[in-house]
């Protein structure tokens, strides 16, 4: 078993103990998307820490989805909800890369490349995601590759 999946599994048993009900259902949520990408496919299996920090990444994107849906329809208690459920999921998340640290990366991969147009737009990108590895959206990501080839 991944070393992420024990720690996430430890820490909703000490939630549950604690009687803390957001960090119990959130890690509980966590951990039943982490199952369902260990099913998806022809055959169960085990989920590297990489691929459970995707799943992660990704339920946390949806939480900060959500809460941004829900104070746009005046729901201000879901928001707060959604918020509160993906502070829990960035203790598991790498420190996010700021602007300065993600440009400074970004160029790095596209001097090394040699990417310079519109035409070469996926292949910058997928250098930059590369180089980012999972600190940054990609929808961060990709408005910094846009900038810099003057897109």
């Amino acid at each position: 078993m991944s070393t992420l999946k024990d720690r996430l599994t430890a820490d909703m048993r000490a939630a549950l103990k604690a009687r803390d009900e957001l960090t119990t259902s959130t890690l509980r949520m966590a951990l039943a998307a982490v199952g369902n990408a260990e099913v998806a496919g022809k055959e169960k299996r085990e989920l590297s820490d990489d691929e459970v920090l995707a799943v992660l990444t990704k339920e946390a994107k949806k939480r900060r989805e959500a809460a941004t849906a829900f104070a746009d329809a005046g729901r201000a208690e879901q928001a707060g909800k959604e918020t509160a459920e993906g502070e829990v999921l960035e203790r598991y998340l790498p420190k996010q890369l700021s602007d300065s640290e993600l440009a400074e990366l970004v160029s790095g991969a596209l001097a090394a490349g040699g990417f310079t147009g519109k035409a070469q737009m996926g292949p910058a990108m997928k250098a930059a995601q590369a180089a980012v590895a999972g600190r940054a959206e990609g929808g961060r990501v990709a408005a910094e590759v846009r900038r810099q080839l003057g897109l």
